[in-house]
């Protein structure tokens, strides 16, 4: 018996779904990120997550938390 298939995505993407989050930011604080991506040549996206996970280190809070 064949395993389920899973709409298309592959094996990688199965096991690393990403969660989409909506985020509000003040406008001074967008246009830095949008500066920032575009000195970096990355996404605004990638600079948040960065920043996240940057922070989440910083702080410990990570799986341990």
């Amino acid at each position: 018996m064949k395993g389920k298939r899973s709409q298309g995505r592959s094996l990688k993407a199965q096991k690393k779904a990403a969660v989409r989050a909506s985020i509000t930011f003040p406008p001074d604080l967008y246009e830095a990120l949008e500066k920032t991506a575009q000195q970096k040549k990355v996404s605004l996206a990638w600079v948040v997550r960065d920043a996240a996970e940057k922070y989440v280190a910083r702080t410990d809070v990570g799986e341990n938390g």
